[in-house]
């Protein structure tokens, strides 16, 4: 996938199988906040990156149209996965969770979202 946005915030996208994907952070010191914990902007975009990735791995666009993140815990350090199952897919509305885990395994967030697909290509490389 083609996100500069996830790019240049150092999110990289590990693994893509059929409605499934799993991305990565590295934490740096720019991805804290004022508390000195992991921004859950940070988080919320390593999500919806894994959800983009197994929701497009199908060939057909998909974008998010509605998504929900509830956090569980804090880190400030070490390397964050997210990891997206779809649960349902459907020719025009996709629904996965993903799953955010620190290094140790320990659930940070639960990401929900739907999605629509369009009737073009994805651009997954």
């Amino acid at each position: 996938m083609h996100d500069e946005f996830a790019r240049q915030n150092g999110i990289e996208i590990i693994e893509i199988a059929e409605g499934y994907a799993r991305t990565q952070v590295c934490i740096k010191p720019f991805h804290l906040n004022a508390g000195g914990k992991v921004q859950g902007g940070v988080l919320f975009t390593l999500a919806d990156l894994a959800f983009a990735a197994a929701t497009n791995s199908h060939g057909t666009l998909t974008v998010t149209s509605s998504a929900n993140i509830t956090f569980v815990r804090g880190t400030s350090a070490g390397v964050i996965t997210a990891e997206a199952h779809e649960l349902v897919n459907s020719r025009h509305l996709p629904f996965c969770e993903v799953r955010v885990t620190d290094d140790a395994g320990k659930l940070l967030a639960i990401f929900t979202a739907s999605g629509y697909r369009k009737e073009v290509k994805s651009t997954i490389s």
